[in-house]
């Protein structure tokens, strides 16, 4: 559907059912977070909130929280844009086919981005920065941010629209340090355009012009998430998807501001200018902590009339950004994997908080002429992962080969894995990457952007029958009491919360010395964790504690290990160490009372009955 603004967009959605309205008063700390995550664990429909505390300014939320919702808002443009994307990796398909790629050429073409004059309803009025929603989700958030923001900036050495980057980047409103109204917080994380941006502003020691986007046409903020082939603007994509030209125009001052947008931020971050930003509860499930990043100095702050502020709240998957995923992979298809030879699938495993997991399935083509087949290809296509954009922040990648079982299904956690544990070689398929850079938001390496990872190349037949539950003779040394098995083949193990970190060694080398000896074959993978019951629960449980609370290098253990020229294996089961160390984030917990609030919401009466 082709929205030229977002109460369009909320317009359309209430009128076919996909919107409910909070009229009541509610608390932007906190209280609007929780109403967020309950009606989305409910797949709820989208909330506006029309009256929240502390400001004049309604807001809306969960637009994107369900992929039928999203497929729903671009009904109209969504087989267009797949068309798009796939002729940016095959375009001869346009001049070998006009005629049936000719629509896909004019959506192309209107997407163009237009520049309008400054009398747009953006410039309706202008507000300060404590008048807007100060939305806290969690706690221990150092402040209120923004969550749904387009953060435009352009290259200093080309500059205009079209060499342009927009991303989604928090940005914090208030709290720490920042002068009230005057200074902003803006975090962006390894692999961002604007980084390149900023680091050519600072070489020429410019300040760096910055404008925020809230709201708009639904199809901006999907621009601005999603990971388009170098060469493609976001501005163009927004364009295309919402089936209405970017428009935009350039200030007094000379930002670019969205005449589309409901809000727009303008200022300035000054080369090597920094200020604490954080906490702040993030998508690992854990929060973000306090540190130095550019600091914006304020501007304007431009509204149009009956301007809706747009928000999300994130936490451990699923959220509203899972569904942003869900979205952009239906949008892109296979265009990732068409971009690395040899790979046939790659899936960010949102259970784990999506960087720290990758599963992959690639082809083994090098040597047809050997009998018995072993990782080869899929090593180099390995390498090609964890060198590419934000694939490269994945500290665990799991490649297994297409011809080992064509039906392999990189969605399918357990399935997945099962098939990589019942191949691997633990004394060959592990392959480290250590003191290199990881997600800016994982705390599990040994400083902030840095850690380690580690890929498991997988191919050839099956090597094991993983057990589906441990033998009657099985048992662990104490003080390892409390153990579970989490799928076949996986054993989760509790260590005591009596064990401090500095007794660890001596634990592991307990248990190795036990299990030395044992016959372990079923039981290809042990993880040591704080709560054996809650990690075995759930599959999704198992891989967001397992694979966000180790660091490859650091946590990875084997019993009967071995260096061989640099090369690390094992010939018994492999250990990971994926308890809660004294330098990792906090995890995220919800404010009981809050919580109670939103009950008595959903009771009889309540304006959440029959949603929550």
């Amino acid at each position: 559907m082709g929205y030229n603004s977002l109460q369009a967009c909320i317009t359309d959605l209430e009128k076919n059912g996909h919107l409910i309205r909070i009229k009541e008063e509610v608390d932007s700390y906190l209280q609007m977070a929780a109403i967020h995550l309950r009606v989305f664990e409910h797949k709820g429909p989208a909330i506006l909130f029309e009256n929240v505390k502390g400001s004049k300014f309604p807001a809306v939320s969960n637009l994107f929280g369900t992929l039928d919702r999203s497929r729903f808002i671009f009904r109209d443009t969504l087989d267009k844009i797949k068309t798009l994307i796939e002729l940016k990796n095959d375009p001869i398909k346009a001049l070998k086919y006009p005629f049936m790629y000719a629509n896909t050429a004019l959506t192309a073409l209107s997407a163009l981005p237009m520049k309008v004059h400054k009398d747009a309803p953006i410039n309706f009025a202008r507000t300060l920065i404590s008048e807007l929603p100060q939305i806290v989700n969690w706690p221990k958030d150092g402040g209120p941010f923004v969550t749904m923001p387009q953060v435009y900036t352009e290259d200093a050495d080309m500059p205009g629209i079209m060499h342009a980057n927009l991303g989604m980047y928090r940005i914090q409103l208030g709290g720490n340090d920042y002068v009230q109204d005057k200074e902003i917080g803006l975090h962006y994380q390894l692999h961002r355009g604007i980084g390149v941006h900023q680091t050519k502003a600072n070489a020429k020691g410019q300040p760096l012009k910055v404008s925020i986007f809230v709201g708009g046409p639904p199809a901006h903020p999907v621009a601005a998430v999603m990971p388009l082939p170098e060469g493609l603007s976001e501005m163009t994509f927004g364009g295309a998807l919402a089936n209405r030209r970017f428009r935009y125009f350039y200030d007094d001052e000379g930002f670019c501001i969205s005449a589309d947008a409901d809000f727009v931020i303008t200022g300035t971050v000054m080369p090597m200018e920094n200020k604490p930003e954080g906490p702040f509860g993030d998508h690992l499930g854990y929060y973000s902590l306090a540190h130095p990043f550019p600091l914006m100095k304020v501007h304007n702050v431009y509204h149009k009339k009956d301007a809706i502020w747009s928000f999300t709240v994130v936490g451990r998957p699923p959220q509203e950004d899972t569904s942003f995923g869900a979205l952009i992979h239906d949008i892109t298809g296979s265009a990732i994997p068409k971009e690395v030879p040899g790979l046939h699938a790659v899936n960010a495993v949102d259970a784990a908080g999506v960087h720290p997991l990758l599963f992959a399935i690639g082809s083994e083509r090098y040597t047809p002429y050997v009998k018995e087949r072993y990782p080869q290809e899929i090593i180099t296509i390995a390498n090609h992962i964890l060198g590419k954009g934000q694939l490269s922040l994945a500290k665990y990648l799991f490649i297994a080969a297409k011809e080992d079982n064509p039906a392999l299904d990189v969605n399918d956690i357990g399935a997945f894995l099962k098939h990589i544990l019942q191949r691997i070689d633990l004394t060959r398929d592990l392959h480290f990457h250590t003191r290199t850079t990881i997600d800016t938001l994982d705390y599990s390496g040994d400083g902030l952007n840095s850690g380690s990872k580690v890929a498991f190349t997988v191919a050839g037949e099956i090597k094991r029958e993983l057990w589906n539950e441990l033998p009657s003779t099985f048992m662990l040394p104490r003080p390892f009491v409390n153990y579970k098995m989490v799928m076949p083949g996986v054993l989760a193990v509790e260590v005591p919360k009596n064990i401090r970190t500095s007794d660890m060694p001596l634990m592991l080398e307990i248990l190795q010395e036990h299990l030395a000896e044992a016959e372990l074959s079923g039981l290809p993978l042990m993880v040591l964790c704080d709560d054996a019951a809650f990690t075995a629960q759930t599959i999704n449980n198992f891989v967001w504690v397992t694979f966000t609370r180790s660091n490859p290098s650091h946590d990875i253990y084997g019993i009967n290990s071995f260096t061989e020229h640099k090369h690390w294996g094992c010939n018994g089961p492999l250990m990971i160490d994926a308890r809660i160390k004294p330098h990792h984030a906090p995890v995220l917990e919800r404010d009981p009372e809050v919580e109670k609030l939103v009950d008595k919401m959903g009771e009889k009466g309540g304006i959440l009955h029959g949603v929550i």
